[in-house]
């Protein structure tokens, strides 16, 4: 296993090198200039050129590709053109509200999502079946900025039970979470059904059955255990899309978190932290996907064997 994680580790390298080219590429792609933007629209072109000047954005484009990877190799991802702070500085203040806001969304819909998933399964073409599979399909097909909106009529409009922006208690979190974890707990059900109903035609479940098992004892410690697998490895993948696609969910609840501040910084040409947010969320992936590996061990011992 400690030679597994090693190797993980060290591929890191190229897999970020390759993303952080892309990236470089992608965002001197985007229309606008930049240097106009952070001047201002009355700056007249001798204050544009000081501020291009002072982005280092007149360099020759190999140059400025040369600065980026010399600069991240150090730990430094630049300074915000938009705010003139630095960007490690601009991300560390908004990673912890998308952290608790997914680590929210992800808990709720883990738990809502694998009970339907197997309540469904042991309940098979039958009606709590058709129920949880049309509410995992409703959930799935809710575009999220509609369901935001629509929870924030009827939750904060309506009733008034709930903040319509985040308040810095759990209320705040609530709507949020729920909007982002829809989804994700809809994909869980159907994930979770699927691989339920292929292990609960297996051969140690029959014979558990046929020792007189009782019923919740197959289902908890034989059919769940056996199950997890593909649920443990879309967890992993569905954690790494809240963390970094939280967007829409943001803008919508006016939340302080990083997709905010990539709409931001997208709509302001600020090209060190797109290129800072975009390598962190890939970053997150990678470690998320060596995790879930890690997890494969934990959960079935015969695969750390292999």
């Amino acid at each position: 296993m400690l030679n597994f994680l090693v190797k993980r580790l060290f591929g890191l390298l190229p897999t970020l090198f390759i993303v952080a080219v892309l990236v470089f590429l992608f965002v001197h792609l985007l229309p606008g200039d930049p240097a106009r933007l952070a001047a201002g629209p009355e700056a007249d072109d001798a204050t544009v050129a000081l501020v291009r000047a002072d982005l280092g954005l007149d360099r020759p484009l190999p140059q400025q590709f040369v600065n980026f990877f010399w600069r991240i190799a150090h730990g430094d991802f630049g300074v915000s053109t938009r705010s003139k702070r630095p960007v490690s500085q601009e991300i560390a203040e908004r990673f912890m509200p998308t952290l608790w806001l997914t680590l929210a969304s992800m808990v709720w819909a883990v738990a809502i999502g694998m009970a339907l998933g197997i309540v469904s399964a042991v309940w098979r073409n039958r009606w709590p079946d058709r129920l949880g599979m049309t509410l995992a399909v409703s959930g799935i097909s809710f575009p999220a900025f509609a369901l935001g909106m629509l929870l924030m009529e009827v939750f904060s409009v309506q009733l008034g039970w709930l903040p319509i922006v985040g308040d810095g208690t759990w209320r705040g979190y609530v709507l949020p979470s729920l909007t982002l974890g829809a989804a994700v707990a809809a994909v869980m059900a159907r994930f979770t059904r699927a691989s339920f109903v292929e292990v609960m035609h297996e051969d140690f479940v029959r014979t558990a059955r046929a020792k007189g098992v009782p019923e919740w004892r197959v289902i908890a410690r034989h059919c769940l255990r056996n199950a997890l697998i593909p649920v443990v490895t879309m967890m992993g993948l569905q954690f790494g899309f809240l963390l970094g696609g939280s967007i829409v969910v943001e803008v919508v609840f006016n939340w302080p978190g990083l997709g905010r501040l990539l709409i931001d910084a997208v709509s302001m040409r600020d090209y060190p932290v797109i290129q800072a947010e975009v390598l962190l969320f890939s970053l997150e992936f990678i470690i998320i996907n060596l995790i879930v590996d890690v997890l494969y061990a934990v959960i079935n011992p015969t695969i750390r064997f292999k």
